[in-house]
């Protein structure tokens, strides 16, 4: 038994968010904290893509995910480079978490899924709506006008906010 459930370990709802998080946004922020609220534990799982290149390191990124949900108690933060069905069976997670923003990303959404579910029909994926006012925001929207100087406040954590400041310097 665990401490915080009457379940057994084996019995506990464990659920993925998988994504490259370059860098996290209030977007991502909205879907990690309504989706801790739906399960035992979840791992948001920074994927270390080797065909990107990412503006943050995975280390980067998972260090940023780590201050920006130090207050819920049952979001772990991990990174990982294979499969997502082997990670999710290495992990004991049973769903997927992946949130939706428009009719484009369910498309690709949905091939991603049934690809997994066929992988490992032990694995379910769970679309989660994002917040309307977050329906446009993307890690690449952001990029992009950090990049030029852009106030990102709004968009982003104060954390992240600093991070991008950092790789693209302040102009004057």
């Amino acid at each position: 038994m665990n401490a915080k459930s009457n379940r057994p370990e084996s019995e506990h709802r464990i659920a993925v968010y998988p994504g490259s998080f370059d860098p996290v946004t209030f977007g991502h922020l909205d879907i990690i904290r309504r989706s801790a609220k739906q399960y035992d534990r979840l791992i948001v799982a920074v994927l270390n893509n080797t065909s990107k290149s990412p503006l943050f390191t995975v280390e980067e990124r998972r260090s940023l995910l780590l201050e920006v949900t130090k207050d819920l108690p049952n979001v772990e933060i991990d990174s990982f480079r294979d499969l997502l069905v082997r990670y999710m069976r290495s992990q004991q997670a049973q769903v997927i978490v992946r949130g939706i923003r428009s009719v484009t990303d369910f498309e690709y959404e949905l091939q991603m899924a049934s690809t997994n579910r066929q992988l490992d029909e032990g694995i379910e994926t769970i679309f989660m709506m994002t917040n309307p006012k977050y329906s446009y925001l993307s890690s690449s929207i952001v990029k992009e006008i950090a990049k030029f100087d852009g106030a990102v406040q709004d968009l982003v954590p104060p954390a992240v906010e600093a991070a991008l400041r950092g790789k693209f310097g302040k102009r004057d």
